[in-house]
């Protein structure tokens, strides 16, 4: 295991970077895990990391202690840092002093849309995102397809929120999504809260691509025209809409009771 005690070190300074700057982490194509359940998880479905990172108080953790010793069997990069440098690394509060340094995963925009699948469309909040990766993962969702404007998937924020979803799904960012939508072969629904078509009446029962938009504006116009459907989720209570990553839930799960019936 690796050490390093000094602020000036190189490798501390791209380590601090990639922390602080979602630029950065877009730049470097890497991104920091924070916690346990992350790290784990990733080890799990996705095996080594780039690097473990440990603080020094942390090595008295016994789920810590366990994941470090694991990663070092297996002939993987450990690397232990005083509690005061460690400190700046994490964005977790009171965490536990453990994260993972990964590759995230670059992949092409298929051409095509053919299982079921997630288009954001300046989704700009990363706890929605987050939300809304954890959903679709625990529904059965495949793809996720993020525009330009979405919140960065890799992002500290997102990864907390979603707890893991990201290791199970093929996530495409800086995506173009209106061509996406015009030559799909499968069924397309953007959510609108001025659709007259019940979500609860739309054949889920098949391959769907679901579209969801920015918090305050909801799907652009271009896209709302290009989906094949746009439904609303009927609600009594006297509010205007949900929350983008409620809505995804309720859309997500009424195809999985579909599915199950």
């Amino acid at each position: 295991m690796k050490t390093i005690t000094s602020r000036d070190n190189a490798q501390y300074k791209d380590l601090k970077h990639l922390a602080t700057s979602s630029q950065a982490r877009r730049k470097a194509g890497r991104t920091l895990l924070d916690g346990v359940h992350l790290c784990e998880t990733w080890l799990q479905l996705r095996g080594l990391p780039e690097q473990c990172i440990v603080s020094e108080s942390a090595m008295h953790n016994g789920e810590v202690a366990a994941i470090v010793a694991r990663v070092t069997a297996d002939h993987g990069h450990c690397l232990c840092l005083p509690d005061a440098l460690y400190a700046p690394l994490s964005q977790v509060e009171h965490g536990v002093g453990l994260m993972f340094l990964v590759e995230t995963p670059q992949r092409a925009t298929p051409a095509a849309l053919s299982v079921n699948a997630v288009l954001l469309d300046n989704v700009q909040d990363p706890g929605n995102v987050g939300s809304i990766l954890r959903s679709a993962a625990a529904a059965g969702v495949k793809q996720v397809f993020c525009s330009p404007g979405t919140a960065f998937c890799w992002s500290p924020k997102v990864l907390r929120a979603a707890m893991g979803a990201h290791f199970v799904l093929d996530i495409f960012e800086n995506a173009e999504l209106a061509p996406l939508l015009r030559e799909a072969p499968i069924a397309t629904l953007a959510t609108s809260g001025y659709a007259e078509q019940r979500l609860f009446d739309v054949d889920l029962k098949r391959p769907v691509a679901w579209v969801f938009g920015h918090e305050g504006q909801g799907v652009s116009d271009e896209l709302l025209s290009l989906a094949r459907y746009r439904v609303v989720i009927p609600h009594l209570g006297q509010v205007e809409s949900l929350n983008v990553a409620a809505c995804a839930a309720v859309c997500f799960f009424e195809q999985v009771r579909q599915n199950l019936s």
